[in-house]
């Protein structure tokens, strides 16, 4: 069922990593070969999935396992250059944006949200800061817009219309509205509409040329379908602010050139920022810390604790927002994960800097989060008993 294969790529600013065939890895490679199998096609049977790319970067290596079909229609297997649907890891990407905006000086965190859209100006937005926006907690925003303002024409008489149920920087409510509206006013700060920005100006920048936020129709083909939870095919559709919460796709080859480059820094200064920025954990719900996008935990850490970190608790419950001022930055020893989520597919993505480990896990079906936590836990285990060659390193 896997399907693997010799590759030759170069990781942009970074070193280039050696490709080899999983199962053509000898000695210790052995068990991760054995974990895989053990783990990604009973999962993919228990949640009926059609396909699944799995990328791994260890010891400085790429490895890629790919399982099933992007089209149950067309019978077109997986490669590790399928495109999927990211969902909310679509924040991690809107938050090194954000990042970028902050160290080209083009805005602060502390700034009013209606500082970068006059518009705003005399709403609930003059004592929300971009950084609460970017970190959900700007006093309750809901999880999704209300089916009436889900359209970019809308959205404003929504956000001038809304009152805070939680006062600002209190409380973390998960919500694609809040980050969504950062994204939004990060890439006007940049003199861009947020789909520019994001496909002229930063996936570039990132050495990513698989990734998008409107699929071309030279990529196409490449572009997985989804499945509903009725079996049907399907794609995510437009809403207000969809690219900037939940609207990247890209591949597996790509995802793990994007961990690197996260692990790496890369060489731009301003880049550099821009990463760190979002990597910086500006306050704490328990165990987890929250960054621009990503999530981030100190490690080792339990399964028990980063399936806690994953919960529907943290999806969809007010959590009190325990600051951490300065924010913390640069931790030595972190874990950075997200999931993301569409109707019709399923995603999650994990680093370990100081070990130079990134795991990616996407898949055309959305899926319980708990199971991919479980199952990225599982190989995470296996690549930690591997001799350790740190994080890749820029030339």
């Amino acid at each position: 069922m896997t399907k693997t294969r010799k590759r030759s790529m170069c990781f942009g600013l970074l070193a280039c990593l050696s490709l080899v065939p999983a199962a053509a890895v000898a000695g210790g490679r052995e068990g991760l070969d054995q974990v895989m199998e053990a783990t990604i096609p009973p999962l993919m049977k228990a949640n009926d999935i059609p396909g699944m790319a799995v990328a791994v970067l260890a010891d400085g290596r790429a490895r890629y396992f790919n399982y099933g079909v992007a089209s149950r229609e067309s019978g077109q297997p997986v490669s590790e250059d399928t495109l999927f649907e990211l969902g909310s890891i679509s924040k991690t990407f809107t938050g090194i944006l954000g990042g970028y905006a902050l160290a080209r000086g083009k805005l602060s965190l502390s700034d009013p949200a209606s500082r970068c859209w006059s518009e705003l100006n005399g709403s609930a937005f003059d004592r929300v800061s971009l950084l609460q926006l970017a970190t959900y907690s700007a006093g309750g925003l809901p999880l999704q817009f209300p089916a009436a303002s889900d359209d970019k024409d809308k959205m404003l008489a929504y956000y001038r219309d809304w009152k805070p149920v939680f006062a600002p920087g209190s409380r973390r409510l998960y919500s694609n509205p809040s980050i969504g509206l950062f994204g939004h006013l990060a890439a006007r700060s940049l003199g861009q509409p947020f789909d520019e920005a994001m496909e002229r100006t930063l996936l570039p920048r990132l050495g990513l040329n698989n990734t998008y936020v409107h699929v071309p129709a030279a990529a196409q083909s490449r572009y997985a379908w989804g499945y509903s939870k009725a079996g049907k095919p399907v794609r995510v559709g437009p809403g207000a602010l969809d690219a900037e919460a939940y609207g990247i796709k890209s591949s597996a080859a790509d995802m793990l050139k994007y961990l690197a480059i996260n692990m790496s820094g890369g060489s731009d200064p301003a880049l550099r920022r821009a990463i760190a920025a979002s990597h910086a954990a500006y306050y704490r719900v328990g165990d987890m810390r929250q960054g621009l996008g990503w999530e981030g935990y100190r490690y080792p850490i339990s399964l028990s604790r980063l399936l806690a970190g994953n919960s529907d608790a943290m999806a969809f419950r007010p959590q009190a927002a325990q600051w951490l001022t300065p924010p913390l930055q640069n931790d030595a020893e972190a874990l950075l994960n997200k999931t993301g989520s569409t109707n019709g597919f399923g995603a999650y993505v994990l680093m370990v800097p100081s070990r130079g480990i990134g795991l990616v896990l996407l898949a055309n079906r959305n899926y319980p989060n708990a199971s991919r936590v479980e199952a990225a836990y599982r190989i995470l285990s296996v690549l930690e008993r591997e001799p350790k060659a740190g994080p890749p390193r820029r030339e």
